[in-house]
């Protein structure tokens, strides 16, 4: 290749990383948005409802894009178990959190759910066979010291609504591993596709027993806001990953914090204590520093020598 041409694919390739890093950020404004939609419909609905919605846009979504008719052989898995449980895990982590979003202020759950990256760190070494070194354990430590500042147990920190949370950041860090794995058997399509399965599934036969018609207009958007957000997000996600490589926009998952107290702060009035601050920046430091690692990691000796 010429000069000239290694310079213009050198161009492309940062534009691409620049639209995709724009793209991530998008998609991390709306699952914001989905958070902060879900927590104002709290007030009218069960979180049951609540997830049920989310759900079915998602389903619907999903099928628009990704069936057997533009993909065909898209519903065939070679790991139907694994593929039942991640979906289940996706789930439990969305309605676990749901229900905490009735209790708690939006940057709070999230300070909670990024001690996921941490969980994943620490299980993958039993599960998968990747143990993490002694410089990610002090950094998985510290950054659950972190999450122990938000949550402040035992000493009247938070409702006790914030275990329901821990609880949600555990199975999501399983759900994270299941996909690890499932990307060696199964396409990413298939994998999307079955990823809600569980949540209609199980949601659909309770919901004639929880329903609460819509009272107003506004309740009607919002229920619509949820299931618009979690599909759009989750379409910016898959467009910016094919843009760029998750090393590369892994960082950003952090820029959520920004939104959820923005949000939190206009839509509920919510103020975040320095607690909550000072935990939700203990983690996100722990969060990056095992991203670096990551990539230090992978880094071939050649490259990092330069």
């Amino acid at each position: 290749m010429t000069q000239a041409s290694l310079e213009a694919a050198d161009e492309r390739a940062r534009r691409d990383r620049l639209v995709a890093i724009a793209l991530m950020c998008g998609a991390l404004l709306c699952f914001a948005c989905l958070d902060t939609s879900a927590k104002w419909l709290n007030r009218y609905m069960d979180p049951i409802q609540t997830v049920w919605v989310r759900y079915i846009g998602s389903i619907i979504f999903v099928a628009a894009l990704i069936n057997p008719a533009t993909h065909p052989g898209v519903l065939r898995t070679n790991r139907l178990a694994l593929q039942l449980g991640r979906s289940l895990l996706l789930f439990l982590s969305t309605i676990l959190n749901f229900f905490a979003l009735r209790y708690l202020q939006l940057v709070e759950t999230m300070s909670i759910l990024f001690s996921t990256p941490l969980i994943v760190a620490l299980i993958a070494g039993p599960l998968l066979g990747e143990w993490a070194g002694p410089r990610r354990l002090a950094a998985i430590g510290v950054g659950f010291i972190g999450v122990l500042v938000v949550t402040r147990p035992g000493i009247g920190g938070l409702h006790p609504a914030a275990l329901l949370s821990v609880a949600g950041a555990v199975c999501y860090a399983l759900y994270s591993i299941a996909t690890r794995v499932l990307a060696a058997h199964d396409s990413s399509e298939t994998t999307m596709v079955y990823s809600g399965f569980a949540g209609v599934a199980l949601t659909t036969p309770i919901i004639p027993f929880v329903w609460s018609a819509p009272a107003s207009l506004m309740v009607w958007l919002m229920m619509f806001a949820v299931g618009a957000f979690g599909a759009l997000g989750h379409w910016m996600l898959i467009l910016a990953h094919r843009r760029a490589p998750a090393p590369i926009l892994a960082p950003f998952i952090y820029t959520q914090i920004v939104w959820m107290i923005a949000l939190g702060l206009i839509v509920f009035g919510d103020v975040p204590d320095g607690w909550t601050l000072a935990g939700a920046g203990i983690v996100v430091a722990s969060g990056l520093y095992l991203l670096y690692r990551e990539r230090v990691q992978k880094t071939p000796l050649s490259q990092a020598a330069g």
